[in-house]
């Protein structure tokens, strides 16, 4: 057997790096290598290949958001308790899962001279129209519609709601455009000055907290809320309730009029079940601005 075809054997079955190092072995034992050292190079070339450690289950806080149930008994109390099967523990599990809509604006005026005149285009509208018809047809029992207070959020956020009667609209400066942090890599084509991430970041960080977190423990059933805001703000609270690296929020784009589904469990686990779908719109409607 030629040193190639044992080293081919040996990955087809395992797969894996450690049978190839195994593998190489076996073949120098067997004198497969003419060389000693062509041994060293594979082994040398193996370890090289190797992806990078990801990180161990301990690397995810557990208490993101300050509301796991362990920390929401006061010091005595815990202490008393004992553990996590205490009854002031148990009392603040939360038992629902929440649901996380992030819709992005539709596309709107560029050219307008201050927030008031920069309305959503005719095509915008459009947009926010399949924006709407989407989450009609997903058939689930919203519990509110929040937005940003900017113009063009609020109008993706009224043509939304006919589709969804009976949702209450809800107004909200937090949600409104900025610089979160400032991104890594840095780009050329967008500077903004330190002040503004300092003043814009720790206002969309306080949004991020208010409504992206578990479920209360008092409520009993799974709840589905709607947010209409702008693409920074999204793309932050992505990186922010899965953990990622927060400045590398700028390397996701987002469609106008797209979907982002962010799901928050009891436990505090958080996934992402969409991140900017725009696959309900014709592929001529889709912008990105």
């Amino acid at each position: 057997m030629s040193f190639r075809r044992a080293i081919s054997l040996a990955c087809g079955i395992a797969g894996g790096s450690a049978v190839l190092v195994c593998a190489a072995v076996a073949a120098d034992k067997h004198r497969y290598f003419g060389e000693r050292c062509r041994l060293r190079e594979t082994l040398a070339a193996v370890h090289a290949a190797q992806p990078p450690a990801w990180p161990t289950a301990n690397g995810w806080d557990c208490n993101w958001d300050k509301r796991d149930p362990s920390s929401m008994v006061n010091g005595t109390r815990k202490e008393s308790a004992g553990d996590n099967g205490s009854p002031e523990v148990e009392n603040n599990k939360p038992k629902a899962t929440r649901h996380i809509f992030l819709i992005r604006h539709s596309q709107y005026n560029l050219k307008g001279d201050g927030d008031k005149e920069r309305i959503l285009t005719p095509l915008g509208r459009e947009q926010a129209e399949y924006t709407g018809q989407r989450l009609a047809v997903l058939g689930l029992k919203y519990d509110v519609l929040i937005h940003s207070s900017m113009t063009r959020a609020a109008e993706t956020a009224n043509i939304i709601s006919k589709y969804l009667p009976g949702v209450e609209l809800v107004s909200c400066d937090l949600l409104r455009e900025g610089a979160p942090i400032e991104p890594v890599p840095p780009v050329t084509h967008w500077k903004p000055e330190a002040a503004q991430y300092h003043e814009d970041g720790a206002r969309i960080e306080a949004a991020f907290r208010r409504y992206i977190h578990r479920a209360d423990p008092k409520q009993k059933e799974d709840s589905y809320e709607i947010i209409v805001c702008h693409a920074n703000v999204i793309r932050y609270f992505v990186c922010r309730a899965l953990q990622f690296p927060p400045e590398g929020w700028l390397r996701m784009g987002l469609n106008n009029g797209s979907i982002t589904w962010l799901t928050v469990r009891p436990s505090g686990r958080v996934a992402l079940r969409a991140l900017g779908d725009s696959g309900f719109m014709p592929p001529d409607k889709l912008t990105r601005t």
